[in-house]
């Protein structure tokens, strides 16, 4: 898991996000324990290429869950040689026996490897994308309304 944040550091350029403020390994422990997370490493022969972290949400609507693609990462050399597909197709496996109705991940619209990765899963969805902090100001009540560019 510290080598898969290393990845992720490095392909998404935050090292101060990744491996700012390591976790320790007793949590690291009772995180990878957890049923609803989900960590897969992309190898190629004995080297960590590529890392997924993803959430399993149970629904309160019926009797199943969603899966969601936190993150996903292939080092930079070892891109465009399908680890990235190989990482979901195997998170498909495990949905397909854990009742998990769908997997889904969210893409940047300028990253256009992410979204043509993501396009051959499944049809993008136009949506907005909030961030809500535990402790944010107000709305202001004149706010403009949100339109779709």
């Amino acid at each position: 898991m510290r080598r898969m944040l290393a990845v992720f550091a490095a392909a998404f350029e935050e090292p101060e996000t990744y491996l700012g403020n390591p976790p320790s390994d007793d949590y690291l422990r009772q995180l990878l324990a957890q049923s609803h997370f989900v960590a897969i490493g992309g190898y190629v022969g004995p080297e960590l290429a590529g890392g997924l972290a993803a959430y399993v949400l149970p629904k309160f609507e019926q009797e199943r869950s969603e899966c969601y693609i936190y993150d996903l990462a292939v080092a930079e050399s070892f891109r465009r040689r399908g680890v990235a597909t190989a990482m979901i197709r195997q998170l498909q496996d495990i949905a397909a026996t854990s009742g998990i109705s769908v997997i889904y991940v969210q893409a940047d619209r300028v990253d256009a490897p992410a979204v043509a990765l993501y396009r051959k899963f499944g049809p993008p969805e136009s949506v907005f994308h909030f961030d809500v902090w535990p402790e944010s100001p107000a709305m202001e009540s004149d706010s403009e309304p949100v339109s779709e560019a």
